[in-house]
């Protein structure tokens, strides 16, 4: 049975530009590594697998193409490690307004 079907919401994968392609005043950090492309949508081919070439549409209504990555992908973002220094700022401009 195939890991996703048409019409299933999935996540590709493309890579836009190979680490020799990318611009040569980045960072040598950012140089290294491919500049990718991951996407939500839904998928148009019957049927595919995890690894497959698959096209997709998303929710603005594009068409793409790339690697087939999740199925039923989740929203996975955080806002990080609380920084230090931002901790107490509220503190701060509460005294600062008061005064």
């Amino acid at each position: 049975m195939p890991d996703a079907k048409r019409d299933d919401l999935v996540q590709i994968h493309t890579v836009i530009l190979e680490p020799s392609e990318r611009a040569s005043n980045l960072p040598s950090s950012t140089k290294q590594v491919p500049y990718e492309c991951w996407v939500k949508g839904f998928l148009l081919d019957k049927c595919a697998d995890k690894g497959d070439e698959v096209r997709i549409q998303t929710f603005i209504g594009r068409e793409l193409t790339g690697t087939l990555h999740k199925v039923n992908p989740t929203y996975e973002h955080d806002f990080g490690t609380p920084q230090e220094v931002l901790l107490s700022i509220g503190d701060e401009v509460k005294k600062l307004v008061e005064e």
